[in-house]
């Protein structure tokens, strides 16, 4: 396996959003719930529109923030031994922007975020059995450039540089199962953002932003047990960050109170199946059917409706945000590793303007997520199959930054 050092700080591990994509990546970002592509306002433009950065005034701006994120546990209801409840986790999150100042109708910017992660574990019999780690980690360096075609409209892009690693750990054992899977990998990936914004009459933006997906084809070495006898294997599986699609429109009235719309549609119909290759060929035919089958994944293209409210005065802006997100995962392929849920999301921020060069700011987000009931006879995993609740989880995230311009 490459051997890679990030630090665990920097190489952010979570479950937030739908799925596992991470779409707020500042405190504007995080204070507006993510409804923050037609009219953003600082150095984090080079992330969420890079075309936005053509009509910045013409300083460098800077800014880092860092991110706490409370993930509750998640509770299964069956009947025991089978009902189990996930690890609760805490986790520090840093992203870091930046945008130079212009060269003609040229500017480029550069930011370093988290986009997805993952990070479920359990120590229940059952729940162990399929996912007693399952961990995603990402860190993202993001190149753009924005290109001014006039003074109301124009274009920006960039390069996606992931690097990634996974960990999959399963254990059997106190569910009378005496098989085991130690597995990490890692990779880097590369993809593309494009942006366009158009500045209408009457303090009015539309704006469109494009990530493409990037197949996160992770390679490493699995160590498989049968009761206390291993073997190691080198190992590879892919899992996507899927393409993503934002449609925005902003309004302004008296150069003080903005309303932003944004349509997501995420295309996480590319998530297939996950499908774990090892070398040499698994002979044993526990083992085989074990962790050599692919499991289904079909998932579905979701929609996420977001509104942002931003009120600015003299030197402090107040923000808000709400949104209804979409869980991509049908009944029957749901699983231990990632047991998600349609929410609601609710946020709240602010940033205070303490010399012209230096903002500071905090924000607020918590992801309401909805029980969820798998009927009986409907899911492919041996236990949910039984059917049960899922419940409780969410997460709640506190943001606190700085923004700096010269």
């Amino acid at each position: 396996m490459k051997k890679k050092v990030f630090s665990s700080v920097v190489l952010s591990s979570l479950v937030f959003g739908a799925a596992y994509k991470v779409p707020e990546q500042s405190i504007n970002s995080m204070a507006l719930g993510a409804a923050y592509v037609a009219h953003t306002m600082g150095a984090d433009s080079s992330y969420y529109n890079p075309a936005s950065m053509s009509f910045m005034d013409n300083s460098q701006w800077l800014e880092g923030s860092v991110t706490l994120v409370h993930l509750s546990s998640i509770k299964y209801d069956l009947v025991d031994p089978y009902s189990g409840k996930s690890k609760v986790e805490n986790l520090v999150i840093p992203n870091f922007h930046y945008v130079s100042k212009p060269y003609d109708d040229i500017r480029w910017g550069v930011s370093i975020v988290t986009p997805a992660g993952l990070s479920k574990r359990w120590d229940t019999p059952y729940q162990k059995l399929y996912a007693q780690e399952f961990t995603l980690r990402n860190v993202e360096i993001n190149p753009t450039v924005s290109y001014k075609i006039s003074d109301n409209f124009s274009i920006g892009g960039g390069v996606r540089i992931i690097y990634s690693e996974g960990k999959v750990y399963s254990d059997g054992s106190d569910a009378l199962y005496p098989i085991k899977r130690e597995m990490r990998g890692d990779t880097i990936e590369f993809g593309y953002n494009l942006a366009l914004l158009y500045k209408a009459p009457q303090d009015i933006n539309f704006a469109v932003t494009y990530r493409s997906k990037v197949d996160l084809d992770e390679d490493g070495d699995a160590n498989l047990y049968l009761g206390d006898i291993g073997k190691q294997y080198s190992a590879d599986v892919s899992i996507p960050i899927p393409a993503a699609l934002n449609v925005a429109i902003s309004k302004t009235w008296n150069n003080s109170f903005t309303l932003e719309f944004v349509y997501e549609r995420t295309f996480w119909s590319e998530y297939k199946t996950l499908d774990f290759n090892y070398s040499p060929e698994i002979i044993n035919p526990i083992l085989k059917e074990a962790f050599d089958k692919p499991i289904d994944k079909s998932w579905n293209d979701t929609d996420t409706f977001r509104i942002g409210a931003t009120y600015k005065m003299d030197k402090l802006t107040l923000m808000c945000g709400f949104a209804i997100d979409e869980t991509p995962i049908p009944d029957k392929t749901i699983g231990f590793e990632l047991p998600d849920s349609d929410a609601r999301i609710y946020s709240l921020g602010f940033k205070y303007e303490q010399t012209p060069q230096l903002s500071w700011g905090m924000a607020m987000l918590y992801d309401d997520k909805d029980n969820r009931v798998i009927p009986a006879g409907v899911a492919d995993n041996e236990v949910l199959k039984n059917g049960g609740e899922f419940s409780e989880g969410g997460a709640l995230l506190t943001t606190i930054g700085l923004s700096y311009k010269f």
